[in-house]
């Protein structure tokens, strides 16, 4: 099934397949193409939007009776930690940060797997091969980075210990946390927090207002962790609205809740890729 705008790009939509936020449902995705030199023009314009990326394709759930998956992200400028993210902030203030191009490494893809195996065997990343990690880190075609937070050596060790590893979009906007994974062992250091924490610290640093979250889906315990975060916003009925009481939002599930698929892309605002006249 195809819809197509007046121009490029063209938008498809994916076939229905079991939810991985609530039971008994079925999501479907509403995709489009990321390539061209107009990459990061149309990246910036449709993750204001809702879109988040994979790879090369720019993605937005587009379920057809359900609209639960809100995209969130947080307002650096109204963001003030909580006493419990404070202590997560000096729990992990001896990692060290490192900000690398998108490259795969051995090191990297050990931490992975180690996560996957303690905390999503299950799910639909679980398979996934080495090449296919590599795939999804260096396959960008917009400015990314690899965010790298390690301790030193231990005594007795000769190598840094890799302790979480986040990859980052860099927006016109903000910073889009794309994918991020972390020591499973080290659960009681809060380390997905931390993360999310530092990348709030590094916008604030380079002067961009947002840091992309993902999807937040009310009910789903493994999206509860955003909804702790101040200043966060979600984008619902066509604009970004700020997240009021979390336990007042409901999956909306009826059949009438979504707009037809056509409507929805004619909808969709693309940035102007004409060239500049000198």
């Amino acid at each position: 099934m195809r819809h197509t705008l007046p121009l490029a790009p063209q938008f498809y939509v994916t076939a229905p397949q079991p939810c991985p936020y609530l039971d008994g449902r079925l999501e479907r995705k509403l995709f489009t193409a990321l390539q061209g030199e107009y990459a990061d023009k149309l990246n910036d314009a449709l993750s204001k939007q809702g879109f988040r990326r994979s790879q090369n394709v720019l993605y937005r759930p587009s379920c057809s009776e359900c609209s639960a998956c809100m995209s969130a992200r947080i307002c650096v400028a109204d963001f003030v930690p909580t006493r419990t993210q404070r202590r997560t902030l000096r729990r992990n203030s001896h990692l060290r940060r490192e900000a690398t191009s998108p490259w795969a490494t051995e090191d990297q893809f050990a931490l992975f797997r180690r996560y996957l195996d303690s905390r999503h065997a299950d799910g639909g990343m679980a398979d996934m091969d080495i090449f296919e990690f590599a795939a999804m880190i260096e396959e960008t075609p917009i400015r990314s980075r690899v965010i790298e937070y390690s301790r030193a050596p231990g005594p007795g060790e000769t190598r840094r210990h890799l302790t979480a590893v986040c990859l980052t979009d860099v927006m016109d906007d903000g910073l889009s946390m794309v994918y991020s994974f972390y020591d499973p062992d080290l659960m009681a250091d809060s380390l997905g927090t931390y993360v999310v924490l530092d990348h709030i610290a590094l916008a604030r640093e380079a002067g961009l207002p947002f840091v992309y979250l993902g999807y937040w889906v009310p009910g789903s315990r493994k999206m509860g962790y955003k909804a702790k975060f101040s200043g966060l916003e979600l984008y619902r009925g066509g604009e970004w609205q700020p997240m009021h009481d979390p336990e007042a939002y409901s999956a909306d599930t009826h059949p009438l809740s979504v707009d037809p698929i056509a409507e929805q892309v004619a909808r969709i605002s693309l940035p102007d890729t004409r060239p500049v006249k000198p």
